[in-house]
């Protein structure tokens, strides 16, 4: 079982640009058809400053998180990791070029099925490069206990 004393630990802050060709990708991959979020053209003509991030492309974002320490901080291993679920609230747009800063931390950790899966939720509050704030996402970790 992943010890409730993480129960507020704060990650690294993380930054990661929003790139047009990865938003591309990740608009088609999803079935997304859309011009808005294909053709900077499309955008512009709708009133964007550029091509517009599809929704939950900011999970893609905190999943490229380099750094693993904190997954090691609670005995996560990656091969017993499910994932659980994940949501978000918007409050503003965000655009290809933009840099945004992911500020997470471990807002609960529970147990189910007697200990055998653990369940760790994280919270991050993304801004970006004017120190606007863009979104809180709540993404849930789920850990096949031994």
């Amino acid at each position: 079982m992943i010890d409730k004393k993480h129960i507020g630990m704060k990650l690294p802050v993380y930054q990661a640009k929003a790139e047009a060709g990865q938003l591309r990708f990740f608009a088609q991959s999803i079935g997304e058809t859309n011009p808005i979020y294909l053709d900077v053209s499309a955008a512009r003509d709708a009133g964007h400053p550029d091509l517009p991030l599809p929704p939950t492309f900011l999970f893609s974002l905190e999943f490229q998180i380099p750094s693993s320490a904190w997954r090691d901080a609670l005995g996560i291993e990656t091969s017993r990791i499910l994932h659980g679920e994940e949501s978000f609230t918007y409050h503003r747009m965000a655009y290809a070029g933009d840099t945004l800063q992911f500020e997470t931390h471990i807002s609960d950790i529970y147990d189910k099925k007697a200990g055998a899966l653990s369940f760790v939720v994280r919270q991050s509050r993304v801004s970006n490069q004017r120190g606007e704030h863009v979104a809180d996402l709540r993404s849930i970790l789920v850990h096949k206990n031994a």
